[in-house]
């Protein structure tokens, strides 16, 4: 991609699109930047700001104007690929990219590229682990940390860039090619944004239709997505199962996680809660072992891997009660994977920002294991509407009043769960804030008499 002289447009001034910018300006490109927020709201997020004044930046806020007289128009993640004034730019023959395929050229060495609706931040922090425990120089970016433009010039020929990518990212791919690609699971998710979820899964299968003969396509073999997947690459199909014998890849054969047909570790040892993690191990498994690490190092390197935080986070005990924060389950099929992961006696808190969910798969799972689900947020109302009979329902409101409400009524053995099934933003900033909010409550919580 030669981009001197090219007349760039970037699109949101968050931390992709900041390191959008940066980028740009070192290859020569002519940059312009915009924004829903104006310039003034933009000294809210201050480095924004400063980086458009120190490099010299026009900007303007967002119209259907902006768009015009741009050769290039690069993307943050969270603006829609399919906004009136982009559909009018392509037809005008303006190429409009994400920030992935804009570092996809100038990123050196090896990519992990890691999807899926739920375990991705899980799976592409261990993946990262692994490398680096086996002593592979490695950078984990992409959707989570780093933006991918910001880690092109800390990427090195020898080294692996192992990179979480959302359907927003993959959407807009052309060329960015994943030597090692992973699909954990696709379910109903972002249905606010891509509108079917035929649309959703087929942003996730960008990852696979760019890989290339010889490459690596890591999937799921229980979900039918994923299976679909490896009729839409070039790339050799690996395979991961928690329920039945698969191959080549990894699986679960009497309590041991099976790599290439040999036991790779006991999955009582690993120190993640859940069946969902012993599959996110199979997959990191696989995807360590073709990026050349041996089992025993995989194995040794997973012992030590720490759960990540916001992601079914053991938080604390308090009179025998305890609490988990699984703040980051903000789908449906996120929050029924938590529920897996626990025997019974559940004080489950849901609620927020709806984004397009039917709720009632919660149903059998709420009968058989929960006490009462607490409901907080805007999506209470429509929670309880789908819900109603299936396990005791508290209109909570708020988050405070659900861990009062809960902790005076459990008991000893009990477990207060945080797994929402719902965006954060009606009154949180982020998923990690909310989960902030809930472990600062949740550790403030004096023992009963």
């Amino acid at each position: 991609m030669r981009l001197n002289g090219t007349k760039a447009l970037v699109v949101g001034m968050k931390k992709s699109g900041m390191a959008s910018v940066e980028l740009l300006v070192r290859q020569g490109a002519t940059v312009r930047a915009t924004d829903l927020k104006s310039i003034e709201e933009l000294a809210e997020l201050g480095e924004a700001r400063e980086l458009l004044r120190r490099l010299d930046i026009p900007f303007a806020r967002q119209t259907a104007e902006v768009f015009e007289g741009c050769d290039l128009i690069v993307l943050s993640p969270d603006v829609p690929a399919d906004l009136p004034a982009l559909l009018e730019a392509r037809r005008r023959g303006v190429r409009v990219i994400g920030e992935v395929e804009l570092a996809a050229p100038f990123l050196k060495g090896e990519t992990i590229g890691i999807t899926g609706s739920n375990g991705k931040t899980t799976t592409t922090s261990l993946v990262g682990h692994i490398l680096g425990e086996a002593g592979v120089p490695v950078q984990v970016g992409g959707n989570i940390g780093k933006p991918v433009t910001a880690m092109v010039e800390s990427s090195r020929a020898d080294g692996w860039n192992v990179l979480e990518l959302s359907s927003f990212q993959l959407e807009t791919i052309a060329e960015f090619r994943a030597h090692i690609g992973l699909a954990l699971n696709v379910t109903g998710n972002h249905l606010d944004r891509h509108h079917t979820f035929e649309n959703y899964a087929a942003a996730k299968g960008r990852l696979f239709e760019t890989q290339r003969s010889g490459d690596f396509a890591v999937l799921n073999a229980e979900d039918p997505v994923c299976v679909g997947y490896a009729d839409g690459t070039r790339a050799t199909a690996q395979w991961f199962s928690s329920r039945r014998e698969v191959s080549p890849g990894a699986s679960l054969r009497g309590g041991n996680v099976v790599l290439d047909g040999r036991v790779l570790i006991p999955a009582g040892e690993i120190p993640l809660r859940g069946r969902h993690n012993v599959e996110n191990v199979q997959a990191a498994a696989i995807a360590a072992a073709r990026a050349g690490v041996k089992p025993e190092a995989i194995a040794a390197a997973v012992r030590t891997f720490q759960a990540v935080e916001h992601r079914l986070e053991f938080v604390r005990t308090v009179s025998g009660i305890y609490f988990y924060n699984d703040s980051k389950a903000t789908s449906v099929d996120a929050t029924l994977k938590a529920l897996d992961a626990f025997p019974g006696a559940l004080w489950v808190v849901l609620g927020g920002k709806d984004k397009g969910s039917d709720y009632s798969p919660l149903r059998a799972p709420l009968e058989a294991k929960a006490r009462a689900a607490l409901l907080i947020g805007a999506a209470a109302g429509k929670i309880s509407s789908q819900l109603r009979g299936a396990a005791p329902l508290v209109d909570s409101k708020t988050l405070d009043a659900a861990i009062a409400y809960a902790y005076a009524s459990g008991q000893p053995g009990d477990t207060i769960l945080l797994a929402p099934a719902c965006a954060s933003f009606d009154q949180f900033k982020s998923f990690e804030e909310r989960g902030e909010v809930f472990k600062q409550i949740v550790n403030q919580l004096r023992p009963k008499d």
